[in-house]
């Protein structure tokens, strides 16, 4: 994901793929530079990725806040190594809609290599991954 960030969105002329879909390639952006995205809406899920941003809060209409905290986060260190939500570990490789309405803290710890051993169990797949094989 960071990788389509940095080479796909720039101040080029050509550096802004998508422009022609009415903003939802801005709105992909945005999501992801805050460590996830929607894939299937109205699934209620958000694939994640990896915060652009060392820290940031999302104060909701609830009253509630969404707090992200990516620990190491630099260019280099584009991998989850590990993730907590609000204090326990959290192997999901996405997370919903109800976690961020009742208010959440994330806290990414960023590797420069992926941890193959993180969310490798079925339970931890998005919605929008298919269990069926194509023929």
């Amino acid at each position: 994901i960071r990788q389509v960030m940095d080479r796909m969105y720039t101040a080029a002329p050509d550096g802004y793929c998508g422009d022609e879909d009415n903003g939802q390639t801005s709105a992909w952006y945005v999501f992801s530079a805050m460590g996830f995205y929607p894939v299937c809406p109205g699934s209620g899920e958000y694939v994640l990725g990896t915060p652009y941003f060392d820290e940031m809060k999302l104060h909701l209409e609830n009253g509630k806040t969404v707090s992200i905290k990516a620990n190491n986060n630099s260019e280099e260190n584009c991998y989850v190594k590990a993730l907590t939500l609000n204090g326990k570990p959290y192997s999901h490789n996405y997370i919903t809609r109800t976690d961020l309405m009742n208010g959440a803290q994330f806290v990414y710890d960023l590797a420069p290599t992926p941890n193959k051993q993180r969310g490798t169990a079925d339970t931890d797949a998005p919605y929008s991954f298919s269990k069926t094989q194509k023929k």
